[in-house]
């Protein structure tokens, strides 16, 4: 890695025996870490993702979930906290958008904003000049300040007029319809202005947007990368530089300096791979024992625990990793097809949602014991009379995963 890096081995006694890191322990200790075990139980929102990660939110529900699997928190106490910004949903990391806790809005936002610069560059290979957008941004304050509230994108072009210019058929084509989304991307970036879900909740992407005025930061694009990776470590109580790399979007260059400034430690596991942790955490997983008795969690596919390391293949049993629905080899793929169930850190079945029926259909692949169906049957209650429905994304619906669930019903 560098001539700075340091094996867990220079930390004495504290470095755990690497033959004792099992899969088993691994994932115990991972489920430990994302507060999954009852750690943050009564948390609140913002503690839950400053200790456990920022959930993902592409108008899905997993916010929702994140929340109520490690703190119990409802869906109208979520929803407050959204409303008195003590949460709230930002493009960070590789530009994607997720739910952080106020701590971390302005260096949240700093880490995303070569994503929002990205764009521009798009429009700039049509004619577009800097000059322009920047313009366009004036004028986006100037409408937001005129309104004295939100406005959507629509009204927003109606007030603005022909100072958003339409790109045509090759804009379409390259993603940039009209000037006016990389103008929004820069001005939320900048934390001058924010995103307001319409009607106040997480789990769809129908927006408005209103003024903010955010304070940056004093801390360099140095300093960013290396708290974002020092969060992630402690996040997912270790990873490897290449699951670490997909999550931050950092090049392997900045990756290798962040984890130097941090002072990361390497940690060999018996499977070969070399976990990156904090020093603090080494010594905690050396005394980490699992927990003997069940822990049951439902969790959405894009939940932390799962997506933070793009790894379930690792967190399922040998004897499940060949199981299949619709044919296709659940461990062997990079992302969930449905959403786990999860015992102690061990994906042990999947599940969906079927609003049609008020239901949860679920695959056990062993079988249900008390603990499970007890969780199952609560948060199924949760759904129905919280959220109606658990969305994976936007354009998730009832009939678009109706294979799904008959698959799951069926190898149950």
């Amino acid at each position: 890695m560098t001539t700075h890096a340091i094996s867990a081995a220079g930390l004495g006694a504290q470095a755990p025996d690497p033959q004792m890191l099992t899969p088993e322990l691994l994932r115990a200790w991972a489920w430990h870490k994302q507060g999954l075990d009852g750690t943050l139980q009564g948390a609140d929102a913002a503690d839950v993702f400053t200790r456990a990660g920022w959930a993902r939110s592409v108008g899905g529900a997993n916010p929702y979930l994140t929340l109520f699997a490690r703190a119990g928190t409802s869906r109208a106490q979520a929803d407050a906290d959204v409303l008195s910004l003590k949460i709230h949903e930002l493009p960070t990391a590789r530009g994607c958008t997720y739910v952080l806790g106020h701590d971390d809005f302005s260096w949240g936002l700093q880490i995303g904003r070569d994503a929002a610069v990205a764009p521009f560059r798009v429009l700039a290979r049509m004619g577009v000049e800097r000059g322009e957008i920047t313009l366009l941004e004036e004028q986006i304050l100037h409408a937001l300040a005129e309104a004295g509230g939100p406005l959507d994108p629509k009204q927003l072009k109606d007030v603005l007029g022909d100072s958003v210019r339409n790109l045509g058929e090759e804009g379409k084509k390259k993603g940039a319809a009209t000037t006016l989304p990389t103008a929004l991307g820069l001005l939320q970036a900048d934390g001058r202005i924010r995103r307001v879900p319409l009607n106040g909740r997480l789990d769809q992407q129908r927006y408005a947007y209103t003024l903010w005025g955010l304070p940056g930061t004093a801390m360099d694009d140095d300093a960013a990368r290396g708290l974002l990776l020092e969060c992630y470590l402690g996040w997912t109580g270790g990873a490897t530089v290449k699951q670490s790399q997909w999550f931050t979007g950092f090049t392997l260059a900045h990756t290798k300096a962040a984890l130097t400034t941090i002072g990361a430690v390497q940690v060999p596991t018996p499977s070969g791979e070399v976990l990156w942790m904090m020093p603090d955490d080494v010594g905690r997983l050396a005394s980490f024992e699992a927990p003997a008795e069940e822990q049951i969690q439902l969790l959405a596919g894009t939940d932390s625990l799962v997506l933070l390391r793009r790894n379930s293949g690792d967190l399922f049993a040998d004897q499940d990793k060949g199981k299949k629905v619709l044919g296709s080899a659940l461990a062997l793929q990079a992302d969930l097809p449905d959403h786990p169930i999860f015992d102690r850190g061990r994906i042990i079945g999947l599940w969906q949602f079927d609003p049609g029926k008020a239901r949860i259909a679920h695959w056990i692949f062993d079988w249900a014991t008390p603990a499970v169906s007890r969780r199952i049957a609560e948060v199924e209650a949760w759904i129905r009379d919280e959220l109606g429905d658990f969305r994976s994304f936007s354009l998730d619906s009832p009939a678009s995963r109706q294979d799904r669930i008959d698959a799951l019903d069926s190898a149950g």
